[in-house]
């Protein structure tokens, strides 16, 4: 009797372990993780103190991260208001962005793969993007063309963006109040919502 409760709890134990690594996994690239509006950051995750869920993670999905010293990417999956992005809605993305010597925004289905479309336009850099006068940038996302800079979603329902900056001077630590500011993700428009 006493070998088989032994079983049970190590049963029970292992699943419980297992399942929660499995799903930390998932779900980013474990702890560490900072908020910048919807925007998030695991900036540990390609440096040599990543921890073991980050390297698991990482390698699970075959992606080679950005090391610290080089850069950090930001990764959007809501809106501002925290509504999934859609790829069949109407979506701004505006603001500034902290300093970078380069950076990029780049558009990818929920399975992180680009999107096909007849433009052959998946992102921006920061040498292509038309700028405003003030130093913001407004990048539209939708499945129609609009003017300035657009982005062509193919009406996915789910979207991803990431904004990789390069060779900046943001540094972060484990706290959201280390996080800079992003652009804001903006909803605008969707189909199946009526126009007043």
């Amino acid at each position: 009797m006493r070998s088989l409760l032994f079983l049970l709890t190590l049963a029970i134990g292992a699943a419980l372990g297992l399942g929660l690594t499995w799903i930390t996994m998932v779900d980013g690239y474990g702890p560490g993780l900072v908020r910048s509006g919807p925007w998030e950051t695991w900036p540990r995750a390609g440096t040599e103190t990543a921890d073991p869920y980050a390297r698991a993670a990482l390698a699970r999905a075959g992606e080679l991260p950005l090391e610290l010293a080089d850069g950090i990417a930001f990764v959007a999956t809501t809106d501002s208001a925290g509504r999934p992005l859609d790829g069949r809605c109407d979506i701004t993305v505006s603001g500034s962005l902290p300093q970078a010597r380069y950076w990029t925004l780049t558009l990818t289905d929920a399975q992180n793969r680009l999107i096909d479309n007849a433009a052959a336009r998946t992102g921006f850099t920061s040498t292509e993007v038309v700028w405003n006068r003030d130093s913001t940038l407004d990048v539209a996302l939708g499945p129609r063309a609009r003017a300035g800079n657009w982005l062509p979603t193919g009406a996915r329902d789910r979207i991803v963006l990431t904004f990789r900056l390069y060779d900046t001077a943001v540094g972060l630590a484990n706290r959201t109040s280390d996080a800079p500011e992003m652009p804001r993700i903006l909803t605008e428009h969707c189909p199946w919502e009526r126009s007043s």
